[in-house]
């Protein structure tokens, strides 16, 4: 049968479900089986319930593409195993900084108290994390290590208000480590008796004549057939070439919906308990991005082709509110190398904005909402050399590395002096002399820094010649990520939609990014992923409540 294209914001409606011929049941759809999605899975199958998952593409969704980073403190093993001492409070303490009203206090401290043993869950489906700490900051550690500060914590402005601690915990492994964490929790999915329908893109949620959701209707690729098979391939190299070809990969984005358009066939499946929507942000929707979040239409952006904003869509479609959907976080990392973070940034007009020492995330928000999209980067000889020889073979990832030799190499405009400085980058002399003045004066300890940046992370720029490389929000040489943070407004006791009124929709759920949560202020490395595993667990347990009959008493409880 030839799929149809449906309207992304209607619902099916009927009389109740007995009014329809169902192609399959569970006790939970999940909708999106990447870490949200295989998180409830898990917890929901534990306690006895039957779950189905759906996946318009393979599954793994952004987690199996990410850094593979877990946000938890509190005192872990890991913590203990690097001499770190920790704790919920500490950890509460700094992230009241980060997620500013997001989430209630008592939502983060939940979150915070349950950290290290959402952690310890984690080790018990597979996945496997150690205690090594790197010597210096940076945004991604080495494959020697596999606990840092992925965040603010060590920053003077936060250190002063919670103890800090490195609390990115990343999944043991080699490379990007978001795959390792994914695959153990799949596979401990699927011994749980979790059923998973991969290439199948729910396109409508099935409500009654109360508006309680029922299922969905999904259009589902043949498995095994050659249309299959094509879009199994396609999606791959879709999601593996686009940080480096976005626009081959998004006219392979449209023969994917070509393909899915004319060989899925219709299936209607029955959520007995409860539908999860937990498909992704939306930062691959145009759209849904020029009408939210416009600002940030200049950046890359960061996840896989299914963040295209359908799982909130769907939400929508039954009467789901949405929250901070103007929140998207721009990832402008300079650090590695470390000598970046030594010099200092400038807008426009040659003025300083911001601590440079500070997380990718925060640098990125500012250069964004404040300054127009403007960053750029002011080192001298002396930094040039340190950061060249910081970024040598074997030292970084190549993702770190080759953007920085690439604009090193073709994106410093050289001055001998400030003068020449100003004339070749129209930066205001008078304002470029006093900035750099300063920052020496901070460097050689004659005054505070007056941006609060540690004394370690100074530079003296007294010396010339001097650089600036421009590393603005839409520099094509330097392209900035984007991810979006917000979502379906949802009960912070069980993740249940809540529509305008604040009212919970009947069998329908969200988590991750489909849902506001932790991690929708402002972002630090692996707070979603953290987020995911917290806000999944939740309304798998939830779910399991709602049918007790079936609910695991060997289940752990929550």
């Amino acid at each position: 049968m030839m799929a149809m294209e449906q309207d992304p914001h209607a619902s099916l409606r009927v009389r109740d479900a007995a009014q329809l011929e169902w192609d399959d049941s569970a006790d939970l759809l999940v909708v999106g089986f990447g870490g949200a999605g295989v998180c409830a899975a898990i917890e929901a199958a534990e306690r006895g319930l039957s779950v189905l998952a759906l996946d318009r593409f393979a599954g793994g969704g952004a987690t199996a593409r990410s850094g593979g980073v877990v946000y938890a403190g509190g005192g872990t093993p890991q913590q203990a195993e690097a001499g770190v001492e920790d704790s919920a409070e500490d950890m509460y303490a700094y992230l009241r900084q980060e997620v500013g009203d997001a989430v209630s206090s008592d939502t983060l401290r939940d979150f915070c108290e349950r950290s290290r043993a959402n952690l310890a869950w984690l080790e018990r489906q597979g996945a496997t994390f150690q205690g090594s700490v790197p010597p210096l900051k940076t945004s991604y550690p080495s494959d020697q290590y596999f606990l840092y500060y992925s965040g603010n914590e060590a920053v003077p402005r936060y250190a002063a208000k919670a103890r800090p601690a490195p609390r990115g915990h990343r999944a043991m492994g080699s490379g990007m480590s978001g795959i390792n964490l994914f695959r153990p929790l799949a596979a401990s999915a699927l011994r749980l008796g979790v059923r998973v329908r991969s290439q199948c893109d729910v396109r409508r949620l099935v409500l009654d004549e109360v508006g309680a959701v029922l299922g969905v209707e999904a259009w589902e690729l043949p498995p095994g057939s050659r249309a299959a098979r094509q879009h199994a391939r396609l999606s791959h190299w879709t999601d593996t070439l686009h940080p480096y070809v976005p626009a081959v990969a998004e006219r392979w984005r449209r023969r994917l919906r070509d393909l899915e358009r004319d060989h899925a066939r219709r299936r209607l499946i029955r959520a007995v308990h409860g539908v999860l929507l937990s498909a992704g942000g939306f930062v691959f929707n145009r759209a849904m991005l020029a009408q939210h979040a416009p600002r940030y239409l200049d950046g890359l952006p960061l996840g896989t082709s299914g963040c295209d904003g359908s799982g909130i869509r769907l939400g929508v479609s039954a009467g789901g509110r949405t929250e901070r959907m103007e929140r998207a976080s721009a990832w402008r990392f300079i650090n590695p190398p470390l000598a970046w973070a030594r010099g200092l940034i400038v807008n426009g007009q040659g003025l300083r904005y911001c601590n440079e020492e500070v997380y990718g995330a925060k640098l990125g928000h500012a250069m964004v909402e404040e300054q127009d999209g403007r960053a750029i980067l002011v080192l001298n000889r002396a930094l040039m050399k340190e950061a060249f020889a910081q970024v040598g073979p074997g030292k970084v990832w190549s993702f770190q590395r080759l953007p920085a030799v690439l604009n090193m190499l073709f994106n410093a405009r050289r001055g001998d002096s400030l003068a020449h400085l100003s004339e070749r980058t129209g930066l205001p002399l008078g304002n470029l002399q006093r900035t750099l003045a300063d920052y020496s004066a901070a460097a050689r300890g004659e005054c505070e820094d007056a941006l609060g940046k540690s004394h370690a992370f100074l530079a003296e720029l007294d010396t010339g010649p001097w650089y600036a490389l421009d590393l603005s929000f839409a520099s094509k040489l330097f392209p900035c990520p984007v991810i979006t943070l917000g979502g379906l407004a949802v009960c912070e006791h069980s993740g249940q939609v809540l529509n305008a009124d604040g009212q919970g929709i009947p069998g329908l759920f969200a988590a991750g990014r489909n849902a506001v949560g932790v991690a929708s202020n402002f972002y630090v490395s692996g707070l979603s992923l953290a987020d995911c595993v917290h806000s999944g667990r939740r309304v798998g347990a939830h779910v399991a409540g709602l049918a007790p009959a079936a609910a695991n008493p060997q289940g752990e409880q929550r």
